[in-house]
């Protein structure tokens, strides 16, 4: 599936991936491939994605590498799944 992060700053990530885990309002929850559409909210957490996407130049301190996964601490945002596609905007 491809994922899209998004912030105010710049596009963060694009690219294949795995798995995408974020931090929902009622609590964290997993995407894989396949997934049925959906739209939430987010919590402060961590955006966690597992794959090798293209991480924008300059931003790579922004993530840390955890246990084989991407990390990326956000404050709130949202998140769609649609068509195999995650766009994640963040603050």
């Amino acid at each position: 599936m491809y994922l899209e992060i998004v912030t105010p700053e710049a596009s963060l990530v694009s690219g294949d991936v795995d798995s995408v885990t974020v931090p929902g309002v009622n609590g964290e929850f997993q995407m894989l491939n396949g997934h049925a559409p959906v739209v939430s909210l987010l919590a402060e957490g961590k955006v966690k994605f597992a794959g090798n996407p293209t991480i924008a130049e300059g931003f790579e301190s922004k993530f840390t590498q955890v246990d084989g996964k991407w990390v990326l601490e956000i404050n709130s945002g949202t998140v769609q799944m649609s068509d195999n596609k995650v766009i994640v905007l963040a603050d």
